[in-house]
């Protein structure tokens, strides 16, 4: 006759309080979110971009050196018209929506990700912490735009300098943000547990804190990316952009530069709109998602 097994072998898994807590909370935001219609419509603009910089070979052709057809209005042959040099202006939109989406998400992706390990670490070490907070505020003082033209014009205009120069004047806002949020969370009961079971802090950053401000940091990636596109425009419209590379910021610095941009409101008006509806979209997915983690939104 087989013997019984042990009690312990018997027992069911414990699950963990902390991630099916964090998994109902998802999903309550998620249905949340869903009822609000502006939310679910900057998501759809958002991922149409997305989609654009990825299949940006299937919808036009990359803008050649020049052309025939100068300074054409919009027509059936140039949906968006053409520039000084006879090029097409669709074209040019379409590819620079790759170019600005691209550096938006690489310049994001780097703030937020030293920005978040910044705030956590100093949420975590208190005698860091108030170094920390000197370094944000000092940062955040700075005149931001003055000095991201300055840097840019001394290391010379590339892709990569652009995003550098964006994610390094990013990051602290990020910090500011999230360390609000983490300074709150290293003192629930929880961690203190974590602390009591492991001096290895690392392990309750990733495991218990990072987690918990998870919600802070997508509303941070949102938000930083908008204000990526922005500044690069804004690096481009200077002349401070990658000259070998298409961007909305280019297409408007070439308009001024030929003389064309006000006679050719068609060179400003797309890449302008094509900015707008990245950087609104943006915000009132920022704003649907704060109020769709408002547990009275929930009740409703």
């Amino acid at each position: 006759m087989t013997a019984p097994l042990p009690e312990t072998e018997l027992a069911p898994p414990v699950s963990d309080p902390a991630a099916d807590e964090g998994r109902r909370a998802s999903r309550q935001t998620w249905q949340a979110f869903r009822r609000q219609p502006l939310g679910m419509a900057s998501l759809v603009i958002l991922a149409l971009l997305v989609l654009i910089t990825v299949i940006a070979p299937l919808l036009a052709p990359y803008p050649a050196s020049y052309g025939t057809d100068v300074l054409k209005p919009p027509s059936g042959e140039h949906w968006f018209g053409t520039d000084s040099l006879g090029r097409d202006v669709y074209a040019e939109v379409i590819w620079g929506t790759q170019q600005s989406v691209f550096v938006a998400l690489a310049a994001s992706a780097i703030a937020i990700v030293f920005g978040t390990l910044v705030a956590v670490v100093g949420a975590y070490v208190p005698k860091l912490d108030a170094v920390i907070g000197v370094i944000v505020d000092l940062t955040l003082s700075l005149p931001v735009l003055p000095l991201m033209i300055l840097v840019a014009a001394l290391v010379g205009p590339s892709t990569t300098t652009i995003i550098l120069v964006v994610a390094a004047f990013s990051w602290p806002e990020v910090t500011r943000l999230v360390r609000s949020q983490a300074l709150a969370v290293v003192k629930l009961p929880y961690v203190d547990a974590a602390r009591l079971m492991t001096r290895r802090s690392t392990w309750i950053l990733g495991r218990h804190v990072i987690p918990a401000v998870t919600p802070v940091i997508v509303v941070s990636v949102v938000v930083t990316a908008s204000r990526a596109v922005l500044s690069a425009a804004g690096l481009a419209f200077l002349g401070l952009g990658d000259p070998t590379t298409w961007s909305w910021g280019r297409i408007l610095y070439e308009a001024q530069q030929s003389g064309a941009m006000v006679s050719a409101w068609w060179l400003t008006l797309y890449p302008s709109l094509a900015i707008l509806a990245l950087v609104l979209s943006a915000t009132l997915f920022s704003i649907a998602y704060n109020d769709a983690r408002n547990p009275r939104s929930h009740e409703r």
